[in-house]
């Protein structure tokens, strides 16, 4: 019986390593991705955030509600108070929840509504689309 020259061993091994490789690739975007998307509870979404670098704060009411104090939305923003209703957006497994701040008594030509993420472990952050900046609060009390 006449054996092959061994290629059929080297593809096998060049196979398994490419196989062992996709695995670790898969289970590592897994990881990023469960890293991103945070599973949030809206009736747990209610209360008092605070950055304590900055001492900027937030407070979601349980009746929709919110008041802002020395707090700024953007990187470009000066901190200002402000309030007005917010509402939970459920976007699904694989992007980020947010809280929709409806802003009161903004004039024409302001933002009046502004993206809170919700990050989880009573966690939320305003930030730039690009990921140059975000300001993260974190939750003080339940109210």
């Amino acid at each position: 019986m006449i054996r092959g020259t061994g290629d059929n061993q080297g593809d096998r091994m060049s196979r398994g390593i490419a196989g062992w490789w996709f695995v670790a690739v898969l289970a590592a975007v897994s990881v990023l991705i469960s890293g991103c998307a945070y599973s949030v509870d809206p009736d747990e979404l209610p209360g008092m955030y605070r950055n304590g670098e900055t001492g900027g704060e937030i407070t979601l009411n349980s009746d929709g509600t919110f008041t802002a104090t020395d707090l700024s939305t953007d990187a470009h923003a000066e901190p200002a108070d402000f309030h007005g209703k917010w509402d939970f957006v459920d976007n699904g497994t694989l992007s980020y929840d947010f809280v929709y701040l409806d802003i009161d008594e903004r004039g024409i030509g302001e933002v009046s509504g502004v993206q809170l993420y919700a990050r989880g472990g009573g966690k939320v952050a305003f930030g730039l689309p690009d990921g140059s900046w975000s300001l993260v609060l974190t939750k003080v009390s339940a109210q």
